[in-house]
């Protein structure tokens, strides 16, 4: 079976993605905190299912991690 994606989320993870491979740090960074903001209000509006929501979370967990430190002042100058 497919899992029938969110519009709203699926369009903050090209955002997402897009911003990080053009190293937009910041613009990444606020567009995680958009999705995980969409993701909460989605899950308490009841309006994913259990595979959708554990689809999305996992995503949200991974993008954390791999951006832990993505921003600009975590950048080491190459000169040091």
């Amino acid at each position: 079976m497919l899992l029938k994606k969110n519009r709203d989320l699926e369009a903050l993870l090209e955002r997402i993605n897009n911003n990080m491979a053009n190293n937009y740090k910041d613009a990444a960074q606020d567009y995680l905190n958009q999705y995980e903001a969409k993701l909460r209000e989605l899950v308490e509006a009841g309006a994913l299912k259990d595979k959708q929501r554990a689809h999305y979370q996992s995503l949200l967990g991974s993008y954390r991690e791999r951006m832990k430190e993505f921003r600009h002042k975590d950048q080491k100058p190459y000169w040091t």
